[in-house]
C-alpha cells in the first residue's frame, strides 16, 4: 500500500506543481488553492510512506519522478524547450530511481 501512496503523494506534487506555474506567483486564486491543497496531500502522503521506506530513498523517488514529470509538463503544456543537457540529466534521474528500485535492500 505504500507504493500507492507514494505515487499518489507524487501526483499530487505534480498537481501542485503545475497549479503554482498557472498561478502566476500565487496570484491567481484558484490555482493557489489548488497548490496548497495539492502539496498538503502530498506531504501527508510521504509521510505515511515515511513509517515504511527510508526517508532517502523514498524522498529520491518522490522528488526524482517529480522533477522528471513536471519537466514533460513544462514542455508540453507551457512550451518549454529542453536542451540535450536537460534531456541528459532527466534520463539520469530515471536511472538512478532504477537503480534504487531494483538494487537498494533498502526499498
Amino acid at each position: 500500500m505504500h507504493w500507492i501512496y507514494l505515487a499518489v503523494a507524487i501526483l499530487f506534487e505534480t498537481i501542485g506543481t503545475t497549479a503554482l506555474k498557472a498561478s502566476d506567483g500565487m496570484t491567481r486564486a484558484w490555482p493557489a488553492a489548488v497548490v496548497v491543497v495539492a502539496y498538503a496531500l502530498s506531504f501527508w502522503l510521504l509521510a505515511l510512506v515515511l513509517r515504511v521506506i527510508p526517508v532517502g530513498v523514498a524522498y529520491a523517488i518522490w522528488s526524482g519522478l517529480g522533477i522528471c514529470l513536471i519537466a514533460g509538463i513544462g514542455w508540453a503544456v507551457f512550451g518549454q524547450r529542453l536542451d540535450a543537457a536537460a534531456l541528459l540529466g532527466i534520463v539520469l534521474i530515471i536511472a538512478g530511481i532504477l537503480v534504487i528500485n531494483l538494487f537498494s535492500a533498502k526499498v
